[in-house]
């Protein structure tokens, strides 16, 4: 009797891991089936490598294990752009950075047009800030940031809408001209301080003298 027992001990046993296992299995599909997708973002997905659908906000099903998503944020994202350097049209080095402020409007081409959609943005803001600086006048660089900004958006516009990202606005931070040429504006702004407080005490001097005269 004891020997007998032992094989149905195994079968139990056998049985027992198997229903486990399968159970393990079934939670696991389960949460790889359900994806969660937050209000402000939509998520690409793809199926055996194959791009599927835009799933929406809220609660998603999906195929287990053979599926991934990949996040867009779709609410107003700044990107900085480093500081550039640029030879102006009139051959004066300046440095500039900017902030760039960009919206995913179309979730798809962002995900199937352009590997990486902030990089690109970024890189593109940097060609563009150097190519415009370089093709206007120190004096304008320092003192037309607005339209500046405007140049750049404007280029930026057509490649962009293109990966499905839409450019809201781009703000120049900081044009700097070089050292050399920041110590000839200094000198040449003392000298001009210095030029209007001598007619400045000329024309005092003069008024006394009249005064003095008439009286």
């Amino acid at each position: 009797m004891v020997v007998e027992l032992f094989p149905m001990q195994t079968t139990g046993g056998a049985v027992l891991f198997v229903g486990a296992l399968v159970l393990v299995v079934v939670i696991a599909a389960l949460l790889s089936a359900i994806e969660i997708v937050d209000a402000y973002e939509k998520r690409a997905l793809t199926v055996f490598g194959e791009y599927r659908k835009l799933l929406e906000p809220g609660i998603n099903f999906v195929p287990p294990f053979v599926s991934n998503t990949y996040r867009f944020d779709m609410r107003t994202q700044t990107l900085d752009v480093p500081r550039q350097e640029a030879i102006t049209r009139d051959n004066s080095p300046v440095t500039a950075d900017a902030v760039v402020y960009i919206k995913v409007m179309d979730a798809k081409k962002a995900f199937l047009e352009v590997d990486d959609y902030k990089k690109a943005v970024s890189n593109l803001a940097q060609t563009t800030l150097r190519a415009v600086l370089g093709d206007m006048e120190l004096d304008d660089t320092l003192n037309k940031r607005q339209e500046i900004n405007a140049k750049i958006r404007t280029e930026l516009d057509e490649p962009t809408d293109e990966w499905g990202i839409r450019v809201e606005s781009v703000e120049v931070r900081e044009v700097n001209p070089s050292k050399d040429v920041q110590r000839a504006m200094e000198q040449q702004t003392s000298a001009e301080r210095k030029r209007r407080a001598m007619i400045l005490e000329a024309q005092g001097e003069r008024r006394s003298a009249v005064e003095k005269a008439e009286g």
